[in-house]
């Protein structure tokens, strides 16, 4: 028998060409909020291209007994179609990638140190930096939030950053409380932040507005929600990679004792 003839992958694609048709409004959803975490030169095309094999790809790979909808993991695909085209066109300058390193590595110190999240000033003076020239690092490293929101934030779980925000669902027991637990933590590491970056967070995560959106609903330039944007999502990193060294060290302790 002809495979392209049996019924059985001729109703699975069939399956999938619906599923694909109904969603494909979450493609304009995506490029339209991901458009400003991308490089200009990184066109619309480029983004609905990517988004639409993302899109493509979910068809393909849907398990409902893994209990999700699917337009949830719909979603995840997309974005992750997207952060891929946009490593894959490595836009992102390797002194950049250093500066931002660098970023998160004086905020993490700076959270040590001082035992609180530390202020814009105290970032820069730790940088060497003016608190212009800092703020205008922050625009220029902000490109990286796109990315770093899909870079594993939990090595045990495997959950990224964006996950823990979003609250997906778990398919297990297990997993809705290992979920739950990074939930927690990242909310405690959210009310650490100063009030506009908090602001900025919930409305971008939790309300799915644009950074446009945002800067009108906060009478702020978008150049400054950006660099909120920018230090608020440093800030958290190194407050989880911070805390996950502390738990780290919390475990081989225990283990040495017993």
């Amino acid at each position: 028998m002809n495979p392209s003839l049996d019924p059985y992958k001729q109703s699975c694609a069939e399956h999938q060409n619906r599923l694909v048709t109904e969603h494909m409004h979450l493609i304009d959803f995506w490029v339209e909020r991901m458009a400003p975490q991308v490089p200009a030169f990184m066109s619309r095309d480029d983004l609905m291209s990517a988004a639409m094999e993302g899109l493509n790809n979910a068809a393909q790979r849907f398990d409902p007994e893994r209990g999700f909808l699917f337009k949830t993991f719909a979603e995840h695909r997309i974005r992750g179609s997207i952060y891929d085209e946009v490593r894959r066109m490595d836009w992102f300058s390797r002194s950049l990638r250093e500066k931002h390193q660098q970023l998160t590595q004086t905020i993490r110190s700076l959270e040590i140190k001082l035992g609180r999240s530390p202020e814009e000033r105290e970032i820069a003076q730790a940088l060497g930096l003016s608190l212009s020239e800092y703020q205008d690092l922050l625009g220029k490293v902000s490109y990286l939030g796109c990315v770093s929101l899909n870079e594993i934030m939990d090595q045990d779980s495997g959950q990224s950053f964006l996950d823990t925000i979003q609250d997906e669902r778990g398919n297990t027991p297990e997993e809705a409380l290992q979920h739950s637990e990074m939930v927690d933590k990242l909310a405690k590491k959210l009310r650490e932040l100063s009030p506009k970056e908090q602001t900025v967070v919930a409305l971008y995560y939790h309300e799915g507005l644009t950074q446009k959106e945002i800067s009108q609903v906060m009478s702020l330039t978008e150049g400054r929600i950006s660099q909120l944007h920018s230090q608020a999502l440093a800030k958290l990193r190194a407050k989880m990679d911070n805390q996950a060294m502390h738990e780290g060290r919390q475990g081989t302790s225990e283990s040495g004792k017993g």
